[in-house]
């Protein structure tokens, strides 16, 4: 009986992994070899990079330690497709990705799909290791499968980062129908103070960054009822937002005044820019006019402190952001509905806690009280990060679903753009 859920559980697991796997595929869809080969900054990788990191994952933390008599399928490819595990060897240099035209697409999938055989193999014999190995394979694997998610995030974000260099504006998917409505009035919604309990609560995956679990002080604050639009954006712009310098941070307007912001990334005005003309937005459904009752996206940290100051308000702290989420359920548009583009709220009340735009928050990426990075390789996942960038909470419409709860953490550099980053107001009281 014991052999028997222990192999019901194997298979259930195979299921998840293969799904997982299967799902980075699907995702390239509308790309051509020439599409995965560039890289069009530091910050981004080429998805055929993207495609062969998730499997080396897999290969070096799994197979290699775990699977009896396994061999590595290519001496070099640790160096090539090794990010940032100083453990586990020297590496390839993160901005020369694009140059890596060599393994080829079609390599690279053969590389897929041999490890993918081993890992099924591997689980297919779990119930021939001792429970405490077994668990900890499957839980190296399920890190894995967090790990690829991830990444499939980043596929989405990066390859359109690199298509919105090329003035055929090519769109990656067909033209989807974006949902309208009539705009929903921005309110607040208010929470006494209090001592609230913030971080994972142990049920199901988390990542190392959202424990321990403690408590937090949060004096009266309130929250607004849903994200800050493309439509109140515009008149941020129009009231001289990009050119009024006490709205802003000192590093975030020098980083304005160096990179001539002027409108979120894959904003361009028509007609060259002149007074009047249409703004439109690059996604992967093409170049279109934005939708101004959907979440503004593509904004820095420093543009959005720079919008609440003008708002009168503030950016929300993670552990505001938090504390309201729990009291919601996980829904909304995330990577699986195929709307990579976030879509105008429909309904009153609490609304796009999750999915549609990442939220930035005020809050610097530290670690929390009594926070221990995790020893090993495993434990450079997090840890070492928490240096100089801040929160972002609630997923995107390019996140996968599986991977939000309330408590989990995002975290980028306050310059940086590329990823479907909005914002929420909060106000002390």
């Amino acid at each position: 009986m014991i052999e028997s859920k222990a192999a019901d559980k194997s298979t259930c697991f195979k299921d998840r992994y293969i799904e997982r796997r299967q799902q980075s595929l699907r995702l390239t869809q509308g790309l051509d070899a020439e599409d995965m080969v560039v890289q069009s900054m530091p910050d981004a990788s080429p998805t055929k990079w993207h495609l062969a990191h998730t499997t080396w994952f897999f290969e070096q933390f799994v197979l290699l330690p775990y699977a009896p008599n396994y061999r590595v399928f290519h001496p070099t490819f640790n160096y090539l497709f090794n990010s940032y595990y100083n453990n586990v060897g020297e590496r390839h240099a993160r901005p020369l990705r694009g140059l890596l035209t060599r393994p080829t697409l079609s390599q690279v999938q053969e590389y897929r799909q041999t490890i993918d055989e081993a890992v099924c193999n591997l689980l297919d014999k779990l119930n021939e290791f001792d429970p405490d190995q077994a668990k900890v394979i499957t839980g190296t694997l399920e890190v894995g499968l967090h790990h690829e998610m991830q990444h499939q995030e980043l596929m989405l974000t990066d390859i359109l980062h690199a298509l919105s260099f090329n003035k055929l504006y090519p769109p990656m998917r067909p033209v989807i129908e974006t949902a309208t409505s009539q705009a929903i009035p921005l309110s607040f919604e208010s929470f006494d103070e209090g001592l609230y309990t913030i971080g994972a609560t142990g049920k199901g995956f988390s990542f190392d960054c959202e424990y321990p679990r403690h408590q937090s002080y949060l004096p009266a604050f309130a929250i607004a009822n849903r994200p800050i639009t493309n439509g109140e954006w515009l008149e941020f712009i129009k009231d001289g937002g990009y050119h009024t310098s006490t709205l802003w941070l000192s590093d975030g307007w020098d980083q304005c005044q160096q990179q001539q912001w002027q409108a979120p990334l894959y904003w361009e005005q028509e007609d060259g820019g002149k007074e009047g003309g249409q703004w439109l937005q690059f996604s992967h459904y093409g170049r279109h006019a934005i939708v101004l009752n959907a979440p503004v996206c593509h904004i820095s940290y420093y543009e959005a402190d720079a919008y609440a100051t003008w708002a009168d308000a503030r950016l929300p702290t993670e552990q505001e952001w938090e504390m309201v989420a729990t009291r919601h359920p996980i829904k909304g548009n995330f990577q699986e509905k195929e709307q990579w583009l976030p879509q105008a709220a429909q309904l009153s009340g609490m609304q796009q806690l999750y999915g549609d735009v990442w939220e930035w928050t005020r809050s610097a990426y530290s670690p929390y009280p009594g926070y221990r990075a995790p020893a090993g390789a495993i434990g450079e996942y997090n840890g070492k990060f928490m240096s100089n960038q801040f929160v972002l909470r609630g997923g995107s419409c390019v996140t996968p679903i599986e991977q939000l709860r309330p408590s989990y953490r995002n975290f980028f550099y306050p310059h940086q753009r590329w990823q479907f980053t909005g914002l929420r107001l909060a106000k002390d009281i």
